[in-house]
């Protein structure tokens, strides 16, 4: 469960910052220009971006919008790179709306923190994607003793002391500090 937040809050900032649309103000930008439905997509488009085709129609035109801009750039990325992103993308695809909710609330909060504790929380997710898979579920699983509400309701961590130990992802979905709660 923490793999597909944290795939989302990858996938979410990775739109962000690889898009070059850190959100705007409202009042620059007056209109949104309405974004092709999944039908108009190339078949090129459409073979990069199946993992949301469910979802595309019901998109916003902004997410519609980062993602075309995903798929442009898609061709003359390396294989690896290619594969986070479909990764991503299906991660993303299946996070129910309440979990893509808490990423989305979760990265808010993350942008917020000074350039100095984002690097912290990055370098503890960097740590952390380092550990052996075993090491991994085994913090899972006492983060989920101390506290199981939390998890019980989401299935995803709600602070850095629920969320296994480990910083984030260059560009990543890092876990939220104290101080960002």
């Amino acid at each position: 469960m923490a793999r597909r937040f944290y795939a989302g809050i990858t996938l979410a900032l990775c739109l962000l910052v690889q898009g070059g649309a850190i959100a705007a103000p409202a009042a620059a930008a007056p209109q949104e220009v309405r974004q092709p439905a999944w039908i108009e997509l190339s078949a090129e488009q459409k073979q990069i971006l199946a993992p949301v085709s469910g979802e595309w129609d019901n998109m916003p035109a902004i997410q519609r919008k980062r993602l075309l801009g995903v798929a442009k750039r898609y061709p003359k990325m390396k294989p690896q790179e290619q594969q986070r992103i479909q990764r991503r993308l299906k991660g993303w695809s299946e996070l129910t709306p309440e979990q893509r909710a808490l990423a989305r609330e979760k990265y808010e909060k993350l942008k917020k923190l000074p350039p100095e504790k984002r690097q912290e929380v990055q370098k503890k997710w960097q740590e952390y994607q380092q550990l052996p898979e075993e090491k991994k579920e085994q913090l899972r699983r006492s983060k989920a003793k101390e506290n199981p509400v939390p998890l019980a309701n989401t299935g995803l961590p709600k602070t850095p002391q629920e969320a296994p130990k480990g910083g984030a992802a260059p560009v990543a979905t890092p876990p939220q500090t104290p101080a960002a709660n």
